[in-house]
């Protein structure tokens, strides 16, 4: 059984106008975030029990702004709390113009081996338009500094259907990227929101979205592009070399055990026979979090009980969504024959080629991942 962790940093210079993570446009109590962070991580020391974890994911925010020795601290406290596989992959998420050279040789050495860029965008234009703080001079200098310090696992973030966004400004940007010869790539389409300032703009008329139609051609032309210069599509929006797999997010979306820390992260732990698991998550305010933490409680918000019902829904949706639905498996975990149970829901996804099936893994094809949400809304049960 694999596991991970995950910390939430939930400290941002700006915060975009697009973005629905929490997070606090000051760093001024980061001090005593870490310290209720310590804590936090203290009081969940016998969560894990003795399974060893592989992979540690700093997101945010903007984890880049710690100081190397405050990322120190936490990575201490958990090699003390937990045990670990031989060779974990530790993640950490960095914001062009939140980085120097010093800081980033300083962050390899603490053994962090796996950069994760949000360039967002290589154009100034589109950058200002997503509220970035940084433009494409420090996007690509970023990049040059994470390979200087001795990062061999760089992963760059980049957003399409940017409103007022062309085809050939995206392909522009995914050409500049595979240039650069990152060993992942994700591209995410722009999302509205509720509550993000980008909603309010989008409601007011002061911001037009881009069609449906484009935003689909943007997309193929993602998946056709990436793959040409030999980039697996191993789920909707992520792209890697062979042998790059984003271990942690894999982790995710095969439905393993994971920890999460600080304000708003999410926690999943599943019971000993697999078919349940309770998931529970921390109260996404920085100031109640650490009220919790001093007087000695988990900062939990709520929690809920998931039963073998909802699990088999939860596995069929993600495995279709990233490297496939092995239906070997699902039978032998829920006593669910999946391929019989929706034998003409197969035959569908087979026939229109949106789908292969490949010892007993149904895997979607790029055509299948255009449909990707209706196929899982009418896949499950």
């Amino acid at each position: 059984m694999r596991a991970s962790l995950y910390v939430h940093i939930p400290f941002c210079g700006r915060k975009c106008l697009y973005c629905d993570f929490y997070s606090v446009e000051s760093t001024e109590r980061v001090e005593d975030f870490l310290a209720g962070l310590i804590r936090e991580i203290v009081l969940q020391a016998d969560r894990g029990g003795q399974t060893p974890f592989e992979t540690i994911f700093f997101g945010g925010g903007t984890p880049s702004l710690l100081e190397p020795r405050q990322l120190e601290a936490v990575l201490s406290q958990l090699y003390t709390t937990f045990r670990f596989t031989s060779d974990p992959e530790i993640s950490l998420e960095a914001n062009p113009g939140t980085v120097t050279a010093e800081k980033l040789r300083a962050f390899r050495s603490l053994g962090i081996n796996r950069l994760s860029i949000g360039v967002q965008s290589f154009h100034d234009h589109e950058l200002k338009a997503l509220s970035r703080i940084h433009d494409r001079a420090e996007a690509f200098r970023s990049i040059e500094l994470g390979v200087a310090a001795g990062f061999d696992n760089i992963s760059l973030d980049l957003i399409y259907s940017i409103p007022g966004q062309a085809l050939a400004d995206w392909e522009d940007n995914l050409r500049t990227a595979v240039a650069l010869a990152p060993q992942h790539i994700a591209a995410y389409s722009l999302i509205v929101e509720d509550g993000t300032p980008l909603a309010h703009m989008v409601r007011a008329g002061e911001v037009r979205v881009n069609p449906p139609d484009l935003e689909a051609e943007m997309y193929e032309r993602a998946m056709e592009l990436l793959g040409a210069h030999g980039y697996e599509h191993y789920e909707v929006s992520n792209y890697a070399l062979p042998g790059f797999r984003c271990r942690h997010n894999c982790n995710y979306w095969s439905h393993e055990n994971f920890l999460g820390f600080g304000p708003s992260a999410h926690s999943f732990w599943k019971g000993s026979d697999g078919t349940s698991a309770r998931r529970w998550w921390n109260v996404a305010d920085l100031s109640k979090y650490l009220d919790r933490l001093e007087g000695g409680s988990l900062p939990i918000a709520s929690e809920e009980f998931i039963g073998a019902r909802e699990m088999l829904r939860e596995r069929i949706f993600l495995g279709l969504r990233s490297s496939g639905l092995d239906l070997a498996k699902l039978a032998s975990d829920f006593d669910h024959d999946f391929r019989e149970e929706q034998r003409e829901m197969v035959r569908w996804v087979l026939d229109d080629r949106m789908a292969l099936l490949t010892k007993d893994v149904l895997r979607l094809t790029p055509k299948g991942y255009l449909l990707c949400d209706e196929i899982c809304s009418r896949f499950l049960p």
